[in-house]
C-alpha cells in the first residue's frame, strides 16, 4: 500500500510517502519554494515524494490529511452557542474547511497528466501528531502527548501508545492553548514572525523568572493535568485574528489583549533594544510553559506508569523543556521525531492510516535524511556550469573521492577557524540541520559565534549555536547520556568541559546537542572523528546551511549561498571548493 501524507493549508506545509509501513521520503514545501514556513498546498513536496517512490498519483492508494474538520464537532457547536464569537471568526473556519475539502481538485490541478484513483482520509490533527511520534519510535509501549497552538479545535491531546494502537484519553480544546500562550508572549517581546518562539527560548537563559507570578495568572493548571488560559489576556477566542495560510509566508496577528500589557508592561517596540525586563519575561514564559508541561506529563505518568514518552506538536520543538523530562518527571526515555511540528503531521497522517487499515509496525525513524539527494554527476555539472563565478570569487576546486582524506582536510580547516558549508546526501526532514545541509565551525573558539554572524548568519547575538557530538562521547561531555539524533533536547554541559567549547555553550551552561551515530550518519561521524583526532574535542559547531532563507535543498542553492557570503570552504559531496588566501 502506498500512502501519501500531507500537511496542507497551514504553515510548514509538507508531504511524506509511506510504502507498506516504511517511510520512503518526506520534505517541507518551503525547501522548494524558498519561502520560510511556506503555507498552502505542498505540490512540489508531493512531486518529490512521488518521484522518490518511483510512483505517480495513480499508484497512490490513500492521501492522508493531518486535519479532520469533523473532529470535536459538538465542542465547536457548544462553544459557538455559549460565546457567540465574531461572525468573521466562524466564516474563516468554514473557509478553511472548504479548502481542505478541495484536495482532490488541487491534486488534479497540480498533476493534470496523472489520475488519482485512491481515497482521501482525514486524520484528526492531534492523532496525526501522536502517530508521527509513537508509530515511528523504538518503543512498543509509551505515553504519548501532543501540544501545539490549535488543530481541529484542540491544542493538546494525550494517551497511551501500545503496539499499533494509540488510545487518546484526554485533550484541551479551543480556546485554551499553551502554544497560543507562548506565541502571545513571543509577540509581546517584539518577535512578530511565525515560528519566532525559538528566539524566546534562546533569550530565556539571560533572565530570571521574575514574572512567574504574573504568568500563573495567565495560565491555570487543572487537577487532571490539563491547563486553561485566563482569556482576559487574549483576543483569539472572540475576535477575528489576521491569519495568512494561503500560498506564502504564514502570518498571525496579535493574539494578546491590552490587559496583557497592563499585567506585563508595554510590548517591546520594533527597534527597542532588549533589556533586563525582556530577558526576565522570556525566562518567566519558559518557566511557565515547563511548569504546565511537566504538570501534564506527571499526571499522564500517574495514569500510565510507563518508562517512555513520545512528544509531538509544535511545542514539541521546545528542546529546553524536552531535555528536562527525565529530571522533572518519572519518564526515563524520551522520543521526539525530527519534525515535531505541523510538518510532521504529514508522516503522522500516513502512519495513522497505515495502522488504521491493519498495517503492522516495524519502521523506526532513527535518522532524519528523507529529503532530496544528489549524486556526483550533479555536483560535477554544477561546478562546470559555474566555473567562471567560482574562479572570479578566488576559489580552488578539488575532487577528493577518498572519504577519509576528505574528512581530514575538512576537519583541518574547521580546526583552523574556517567556516565550512557541508552539503552531503539526502536533505534533513524537519527544521534542524543535522549534518546533511549544515554550516560547521570550531566549538573551541569563543569568537566563533561572532565570526559566523559576521560572515553569514547575521542573527541575534543571544541565540546559541549547537554542538554535533559523536554519540559515544556524550557521557564524557554532558550531564546526561542519551541518544538525541534530531537536536530536540537541550542538556547541561559538564562544568569542567564548558571552557573547552565556549562557542556551543549557552549562557546557562547548556547545549542543544545532536548525537551523531556512525551507522545512520557515517560521513558526518567520520568528519567529527577526524576533528577529534586533531583537537581532542569530539564535536563540531553545527548550524543550518542558509542565510535568512529556508535551509538549502539543492547543490545550486548551496553554491549560491557560499559565493554571496564569506564562507571559507564548501564541501559538495566529494568536491571541495575553497577560497584562496
Amino acid at each position: 500500500m502506498l500512502i501519501l501524507g500531507l500537511n496542507a493549508f497551514h504553515g510548514d506545509a509538507a508531504a511524506a510517502i509511506v510504502k507498506d509501513g516504511v517511510l520512503i521520503a518526506a520534505a517541507e514545501e518551503e525547501r522548494f519554494r524558498r519561502i520560510k514556513h511556506w503555507a498552502g498546498f505542498p505540490d512540489q513536496a508531493i512531486a518529490y515524494c512521488l518521484a522518490e517512490a518511483g510512483a505517480t498519483l495513480a499508484d497512490v492508494d490513500v492521501v492522508a490529511l493531518n486535519s479532520d474538520s469533523k473532529a470535536n464537532r459538538l465542542k465547536k457547536i457548544a462553544f459557538a452557542l455559549k460565546t457567540r464569537p465574531d461572525p468573521r471568526l466562524v466564516l474563516d473556519r468554514l473557509k478553511n474547511r472548504k479548502a481542505r475539502a478541495s484536495t482532490a481538485e488541487l491534486l488534479t490541478k497540480a498533476f493534470p497528466d496523472q489520475t488519482f484513483r485512491g481515497r482521501i482520509e482525514a486524520v484528526e490533527h492531534h492523532r496525526a501528531h501522536l502517530s508521527s511520534a509513537f508509530h515511528v519510535s523504538p518503543f512498543a509501549e509509551a505515553a504519548v502527548v501532543s501540544v501545539d497552538g490549535f488543530g481541529d479545535f484542540a491544542s493538546a491531546a494525550w494517551g497511551l501508545g501500545k503496539g499499533s494502537d494509540i488510545t487518546v484519553v484526554g485533550n484541551v480544546t479551543f480556546p485554551h492553548s499553551l502554544g497560543v500562550f507562548y506565541q502571545a508572549i513571543t509577540q509581546h517581546l517584539g518577535f512578530p514572525h511565525y515560528g519566532d518562539e525559538y528566539k524566546v527560548m534562546g533569550l530565556a537563559p539571560y533572565g530570571e523568572p521574575a514574572f512567574l507570578r504574573e504568568m500563573r495568572r495567565i495560565v491555570n493548571l487543572e487537577i487532571d493535568g490539563s491547563f486553561r488560559l485566563n482569556l482576559d489576556y487574549f483576543r483569539h477566542h472572540n475576535e477575528k485574528i489576521a491569519y495568512q495560510w494561503d500560498d506564502g509566508i504564514p502570518h498571525v496577528g496579535d493574539l494578546f489583549s491590552p490587559k496583557l500589557e497592563e499585567l506585563l508592561g508595554p510590548r517591546r517596540g520594533k527597534d527597542e533594544p532588549l533589556g533586563k525586563r525582556h530577558h526576565d519575561l522570556a525566562r518567566s514564559a519558559q518557566a511557565m510553559y515547563e511548569e504546565a508541561f511537566f504538570h501534564l506529563l506527571n499526571a499522564l505518568h500517574r495514569r500510565f506508569p510507563t518508562e517512555a514518552v513520545c512528544i509531538a506538536g509544535g511545542c514539541g520543538n521546545n528542546s529546553v523543556a524536552n531535555g528536562k523530562v527525565r529530571r522533572m518527571t518519572p519518564f526515563k526515555r524520551v522520543y521526539v521525531q525530527s519534525a515535531a511540528g505541523d510538518a510532521g503531521g504529514a508522516v503522522g497522517a500516513a502512519f495513522a492510516v497505515h495502522h488504521q487499515d491493519g498495517g503492522r509496525r516495524g519502521f523506526v525513524m532513527d535518522h532524519a535524511y528523507w529529503g532530496p539527494g544528489f549524486g556526483p554527476d550533479a555536483m560535477a555539472a554544477l561546478v562546470a556550469d559555474n566555473r567562471a563565478a567560482i574562479e572570479e570569487a578566488g576559489c580552488s576546486v578539488e575532487s577528493i573521492t577518498d572519504e577519509a582524506a576528505l574528512c581530514q582536510r575538512t576537519a583541518q580547516a574547521v580546526s583552523e577557524g574556517k567556516v565550512i558549508g557541508w552539503f552531503q546526501g539526502r536533505m534533513e526532514w524537519g527544521p534542524r540541520a543535522l549534518g546533511a545541509r549544515s554550516i560547521i565551525g570550531d566549538p573551541r573558539r569563543a569568537d566563533m559565534k561572532d565570526i559566523l554572524n559576521a560572515k553569514i548568519k547575521r542573527r541575534e547575538s543571544f541565540r546559541p549555536f549547537a554542538p554535533s557530538v559523536m554519540s559515544e562521547a556524550v557521557a564524557d561531555w554532558f550531564e546526561e547520556d542519551d541518544d538525541v539524533p534530531f537536536m530536540m533536547q537541550v542538556f547541561q554541559i559538564k562544568a569542567d568541559k564548558r571552557p573547552l567549547i565556549p562557542a556551543v555553550t549557552h549562557v546557562d551552561g547548556s547545549g542543544r546537542l545532536q548525537t551523531v551515530n556512525p551507522v545512520t550518519s557515517p560521513r558526518y561521524h567520520a568528519l567529527i572523528s577526524a576533528f577529534r583526532d586533531i583537537t581532542g574535542v569530539p564535536m563540531v559547531l553545527n548550524t543550518s546551511f542558509n542565510e535568512n532563507e529556508p535551509v538549502v535543498c539543492q547543490p545550486k542553492e548551496a553554491l549560491d549561498c557560499f559565493l554571496r557570503t564569506k564562507m571559507d570552504v564548501l564541501v559538495l559531496g566529494d568536491t571541495l571548493i575553497q577560497r584562496r588566501g
